[in-house]
């Protein structure tokens, strides 16, 4: 885990890799972004590709788990973060297979003996970033979905996802749209997501 920290900021994001390839265009498109973040932002990038991460147990119904070793940092790290920004190339309309293990490992969380994690998460901000090979970004519906629904369950904010096309190394560089809005991404408002049967705040007081 590598971390570029400035004093002088309570934000604090952390980058999570998801790609099964180094320095993929969702992380070339996520670290573009992440060059324009104030000066004072904490980042701190995790390549899950590089973690020594077992497949996720649930063992909600056995015994107490306790975190340790990677798990045990990569829960705190989660924890320490008001900014979660899920990197993920788009793999079958959906989530890489190590995003989605480290998505997994959040259930565990949930149930980890006084760690808080539900509680740790609420009022934090949930981003993505992701590359496609398709022009039409409307292929990652379900992606954005899936993340907008774990922000709501975690009481969390919703950023939204950055979407570029690229599918060789380096591609997304040719994406002009995508890394015009990778220079604003983070400036954007990020409302606490919702349920679809939720009402908007405010509906019905």
């Amino acid at each position: 885990m590598s971390s570029d920290a400035t004093p002088g900021s309570d934000r604090s994001f952390l980058f999570v890799l998801g790609s099964s390839r180094a320095d993929g265009n969702s992380e070339l498109l996520a670290r573009e972004a992440a060059a324009h973040l104030p000066a004072g932002v904490r980042q701190r990038w995790v390549d899950l590709n590089r973690l020594d991460l077992p497949d996720f147990q649930d063992g909600r119904h056995e015994a107490d788990h306790r975190p340790g070793g990677v798990e045990e940092e990569l829960l705190r790290a989660t924890v320490e973060a008001t900014d979660v920004v899920i990197v993920s190339p788009l793999y079958w309309y959906s989530l890489s297979a190590q995003t989605k293990r480290y998505l997994d490992y959040w259930s565990g969380w949930l149930n980890v003996p006084d760690s808080d994690f539900k509680e740790c998460m609420a009022g934090g901000t949930l981003w993505g970033v992701t590359v496609m090979s398709d022009d039409d970004h409307a292929v990652a519906d379900g992606l954005v979905t899936g993340l907008s629904l774990s922000a709501a369950y975690l009481r969390m904010r919703f950023g939204g996802v950055l979407t570029g096309t690229g599918s060789r190394p380096g591609r997304v560089r040719a994406d002009a749209r995508a890394m015009t809005d990778a220079k604003t991404f983070f400036e954007r408002e990020a409302p606490f997501a919702r349920f679809p049967y939720e009402e908007p705040a405010g509906v019905g007081a």
